[in-house]
């Protein structure tokens, strides 16, 4: 019996891996050819498996683009809500923006496949909703950690709540992304990126001088 029960767990495995692999040779895919140009043939032979693999987990392109998307987003937010989270509850503006954009600013090949997912978000509400879900949760994971923070690091008041705030971080984010896929010059943008949300962040009736 422990054979029998075994051999189904194995094929799992098997599959998971399977799946994963592909995930990965299609970001490597889609990064470099745009998710328009790519084709299942591509995806395939850049994870070494054949068609049959691919349809054994994913029956479209869409769907296995879909599904990487929500991958990377998921970590995405649960990397900025753990970088949020070690602090008391007051917040070190520096140190916390530091945290968010080593973050925020994974790579240049993450930034091109969310703005393809972003073009076919524009054009389909479906598609729309699983990206706006994904900014909400960026959003909360910001928000959740200023409301902690109330009392002890004031909200700049042009900002509003902590809502209010997290809403013009995440567009921050946006602003300097672009220049980032125009320049890929990872490094300055994320120094620029840090200079405006501690900027934004910081209540200027505290600062010095």
């Amino acid at each position: 019996m422990a054979v029998n029960g075994g051999a189904p767990q194995r094929v799992t495995r098997r599959r998971v891996r399977t799946r994963a692999r592909l995930l990965d040779a299609a970001f490597a895919v889609f990064a470099a050819k745009g998710f328009g140009r790519a084709s299942i043939e591509e995806v395939c032979e850049a994870a070494g498996f054949s068609r049959g693999a691919f349809y054994s987990n994913f029956a479209t392109l869409d769907e296995l683009f879909f599904a990487l998307y929500r991958e990377r987003a998921d970590l995405i937010a649960q990397q900025v809500a753990d970088a949020l989270a070690g602090d008391g509850p007051g917040l070190d503006v520096p140190a916390s923006v530091d945290r968010v954009t080593d973050v925020l600013l994974l790579d240049v090949d993450w930034l091109l496949v969310k703005t393809d997912f972003l073009v076919h978000a524009a054009r389909d509400p479906a598609v729309a909703e699983l990206l706006l879900d994904h900014r909400t949760r960026l959003r909360q994971a910001i928000a959740d950690r200023l409301v902690r923070a109330r009392g002890h690091t004031p909200i700049p008041a042009v900002l509003g709540d902590a809502e209010g705030a997290a809403h013009a971080v995440v567009a921050a984010y946006d602003g300097v992304t672009v220049q980032l896929l125009l320049d890929k010059d990872v490094h300055r943008a994320r120094a620029w990126l840090g200079q405006l949300l501690t900027a934004l962040l910081t209540d200027s009736s505290t600062r010095s001088g």
